[in-house]
């Protein structure tokens, strides 16, 4: 029997990215007892016969889940379903080398996530937004600012600035900007990122649920296109006790 029949096939026609699908029908399975701790998964080529996926998007699919501790790699053996099946974390791992939405990032560790809108308007570009985003004066831009949760835990305060020509209608974003930019082939492609610690102010701690001056990490982000226009600059204000940040290495 393939592994398709066992935890059902995937949409294709606008359901979420693929791997994200992927993803949660694997997890579902693994969380069901579908899958047994210990049982080996079928080898990447034959799951992307299987479910008709490109190496890219299995792998990418699998990789996920082994960072939720619900697959295992052995080397030289395979991939196999973790023995024992994970606890909930209470914090959660950002790879900094994948460019990635919040709600990907949630969803990819087994959380859910949702969204509290504070702002969500359009309006003329100032200078300095237009120097920013490479507009000419005049030019609308959307400006959001959401509350972002984790399994309804506060866990952000974001604040995103985007040229208003990408998105016709700012409603259009539901709980993921990226998913409502990748549907108008706009998703960014490559960003510059900086983090640096901050202590929440009263504004922020009261939005999140701390104490003023609670320890936090200020994540700017400018994400642009494959042609190297800019498409969001965006500002992130995360509770430092609920992430760990990752970034892989090399000397080449």
């Amino acid at each position: 029997m393939q592994l398709s029949e066992v935890v059902g096939p995937l949409a294709k026609n606008g359901a979420g990215p693929l791997y994200m699908q992927l993803q949660r029908r694997l997890r579902d399975a693994i969380d069901g007892g579908l899958l047994k701790p210990d049982q080996a998964l079928p080898s990447e080529r034959d799951l992307c016969e299987d479910f008709e996926l490109s190496r890219i998007t299995v792998r990418r699919a699998i990789s996920g889940l082994v960072d939720e501790h619900r697959l295992v790699r052995r080397h030289g053996a395979g991939t196999f379903i973790a023995g024992n099946e994970p606890e909930r974390r209470t914090r959660v791992e950002k790879v900094f080398s994948k460019l990635s939405s919040f709600s990907e990032d949630m969803e990819s560790r087994g959380f859910r996530p949702s969204s509290r809108w504070l702002d969500r308007s359009t309006g003329m570009v100032t200078p300095d937004e237009a120097m920013s985003l490479a507009l000419s004066p005049g030019s609308l831009v959307h400006r959001l600012r959401r509350l972002r949760f984790a399994d309804d835990r506060p866990m952000a305060v974001e604040y995103t600035l985007l040229p208003g020509h990408y998105l016709p209608d700012v409603k259009a974003i539901d709980t993921s900007l990226y998913d409502a930019l990748d549907k108008m082939g706009c998703r960014p492609t490559r960003a510059l990122q900086r983090l640096r610690a901050i202590a929440f102010d009263e504004q922020h701690a009261t939005m999140i649920g701390v104490d003023v001056g609670h320890a936090g990490l200020l994540i700017e982000r400018r994400g642009f296109l494959q042609d190297g226009r800019p498409v969001e600059i965006t500002q992130s204000h995360y509770r430092g006790d609920a992430y760990d940040f990752v970034a892989e290495l090399s000397d080449v």
